[in-house]
């Protein structure tokens, strides 16, 4: 399972190829396993392998490019300024420390004089014989091919190079980041013990290296690519300041202690090869279905199953590359949390359920999942000084949108909040974040005292209601600091779930008006060019029909120009249809839905997605969702 994960993670449809430079001074790291003969090359397939030939055909091309392939010692010795990496450097490593490292990749290595870093695994190479493994180097074999100079030898960990337990479903996740759930006990391992847990075995992982070859590892290459920031401290501690995990992309030194790797799988031949390398996967366009959990969880536990099992096969089918998920439960349909569906500190959990639905989504649909959460929207039973306040009949009061919003002035609200954040990183695997649409503030909001004393003895502007909101011009620039005060609040947001899910992206939801109408800001604090800056992808509301729009194509046609208009624009913009005319309570027409996202392709969108899905009635239709919604594949 964590195989099939492995490959998810790394491999999707690509967009347009463009080449990426790797100039003087950065370098990229490519990423090989089991090296196999042609008459291995028979079914059921190994993703991960790479047939003797094109090995020899990928080396081949490096050198008639010009590449350069650089040694870890290179890389150290560039860090302390004693050389300079040439333009086009290339690492390679090769995981595992399979036999066929030894007898077929390692000719091809001294033949064109490359250096490599090979990641063994201490128990298995204790062991010499692992089940469900292929056969593995020996010991002598290991320091044979360090004596010729060309390999660095890294660990892959003593003993974690395996899944463990990670929810009451059942599902195994990385031993390196999940929490050990126990269900004789019905609950998991807590921070103690996890860290501890991590420590003594990233120590370990060196100190038998080092009693087995003689040497103690410089480098850490993290099973599956799965670490956290425990495990880089842990690694550090133990002598390795380097690591490596699985994200494409160029490294600079500055990455050092913790490189972008590329995967090559399916066994590419060199035309396949050059694309890969030339555009390391950077263009990916994303194809987005946005899920309520709320639909698919149950009392009824055999049918919350049997509705994951509908909603894994039609996610599969659809030719979706990524889901936002809802992580919170929001039965009344307000848009606020009352419970969540993760272990935490704070709040009632409705079920623990949403790392399970994730993960099934990532290994048996193989599309990215993004948990969907409030910024601010939480029925907590907190003071009601922790609120948001609006200006109202001359004084603070609890706001009356109905968003029930704690206040991000307010530092035990932040706290709370990023508890929750945190409690969902350590719990739940994830690829990203989603930033639900409730981050807000109005032109009368927030008037509670700590968000007036921000504004006043941080930014400077007057204290008092009626000064802030006496002129267009004041509260404009009164917006515009709560704008990029909620995109700070949401990055230290970020950085909680980062601290153990560090690969993750980001989006948040963006209403339309502030794009169409800029100066609408004032009325919303959210603004596309503070957005761009804060995430990785902006998700507009492109909903015609809530817009109330009269000509609906015209309208989407004009979010897409807007969007243009902005450098890097179309990359970051996430355009997301409704599928349900909620005005109407009606299901939108598949003529109209394909209609509009013909039309937002035909004007250069390149992110697209929709909302809500529904397996139910089967809207949008499938038949014609798996038709057109797919990116095609680019030779």
């Amino acid at each position: 399972m964590l195989v099939r994960l492995f490959l998810a993670v790394c491999l999707f449809y690509m967009g347009a190829l463009q080449a990426v430079e790797i100039p003087s001074g950065s370098f990229i790291v490519l990423n090989y396993h089991d090296i196999l003969e042609e008459e291995e090359r028979v079914p059921p397939f190994d993703r991960i392998g790479v047939c003797k030939q094109h090995l020899d055909e990928h080396f081949a091309w490096l050198k008639n490019n010009n590449y350069h392939v650089i040694s870890v010692q290179d890389v150290l010795d560039a860090m302390q300024g004693l050389k300079t990496l040439p333009s086009k450097s290339v690492l390679l490593t090769f995981d595992d420390g399979y036999l066929s490292f030894y007898t077929r990749a390692m000719p091809l290595l001294k033949k064109y004089h490359y250096p490599a870093t090979l990641a063994v695994v201490g128990n298995w190479l204790e062991q010499q014989s692992v089940p469900g493994v292929k056969p593995i180097m020996n010991v002598q074999q290991i320091r044979e091919v360090m004596a010729t100079g060309l390999v660095e030898i890294a660990s892959h960990t003593h003993d974690m190079h395996q899944s463990i337990l990670a929810n009451p479903q059942g599902n195994k996740q990385s031993a390196v980041t999940a929490r050990l759930y126990s269900a004789e006990y019905d609950e998991y391992e807590n921070d103690e013990s996890y860290r501890k847990r991590l420590f003594a075995e990233v120590e370990k992982s060196s100190e038998r290296l080092f009693q087995l070859i003689g040497k103690r590892p410089r480098v850490m290459v993290w099973p599956f690519g799965e670490y956290n920031a425990l495990a880089l401290e842990a690694a550090k501690l133990s002598g390795m300041p380097i690591t490596m995990g699985l994200n494409d992309g160029v490294n600079s030194l500055a990455d050092a202690p913790l490189m972008k790797r590329m995967m090559i799988a399916d066994d590419p031949d060199a035309k396949r090869f050059a694309e890969t390398v030339k555009s390391q996967r950077v263009d990916q366009h994303l194809r987005v279905v946005h899920l309520d959990m709320d639909y698919i969880y149950d009392e009824d536990e055999d049918q919350t199953n049997r509705n994951i099992s509908a909603v894994l096969e039609r996610i599969k089918a659809s030719g979706a590359n990524t889901v936002f998920l809802q992580a919170y439960s929001d039965p009344d349909g307000d848009g606020n949390a009352d419970q969540l569906y993760f272990p935490n500190r704070h709040l009632p959990v409705r079920r623990d359920l949403f790392n399970h639905v994730a993960w099934q989504l990532r290994t048996r649909a193989a599309v990215k999942v993004y948990a969907w959460m409030p910024i601010m929207a939480y029925k907590a039973d907190v003071p009601l000084k922790w609120y948001v306040k609006e200006w109202r009949d001359d004084e603070a009061q609890i706001s009356r949108h109905i968003y029930t919003r704690l206040s991000p002035f307010n530092p035990e609200a932040r706290q709370y909040i990023g508890d929750l954040y945190e409690d969902l990183a350590k719990y739940c695997n994830i690829n990203g974040i989603l930033f639900h649409d409730d981050g807000i503030l109005s032109d009368f909001e927030d008037v509670s005292p700590m968000a007036l004393d921000v504004a006043h003895s941080v930014w400077g502007l007057p204290r008092e209601f009626e000064k802030l909101h006496a002129t267009p011009e004041m509260r404009l620039r009164w917006a515009q600091y709560k704008t990029e005060y909620l995109g700070q609040f949401t990055d230290y947001l970020t950085d909680r779930v980062r601290f153990y899910r560090p690969y993750i992206k980001t989006a948040r939801n963006f209403y339309a008006l502030p794009l169409l109408q800029p100066y609408s800001e004032e009325w919303y604090a959210q603004s596309f060019p503070s957005f761009m800056q804060h995430y990785d992808y902006v998700a507009i509301e492109a909903m015609p029909f809530m817009e109330k729009a009269d000509d609906p194509l015209k309208w989407l046609a004009e979010l897409v120009k807007k969007t243009a208009q902005y450098p890097n624009g179309l990359n970051k913009m996430l355009f997301e249809l409704q599928s349900v005319d909620w005005e109407k309570q009606q299901d939108i027409p598949m003529s109209v839905f394909t209609a509009q996202f013909e039309l937002l392709k035909k004007q250069g969108a390149k992110h697209i997605g929709y909302y809500p899905d529904n397996q139910y009635h089967d809207q949008p239709r499938l038949e014609k969702l798996k038709n057109f919604f797919p990116i095609e594949k680019k030779d």
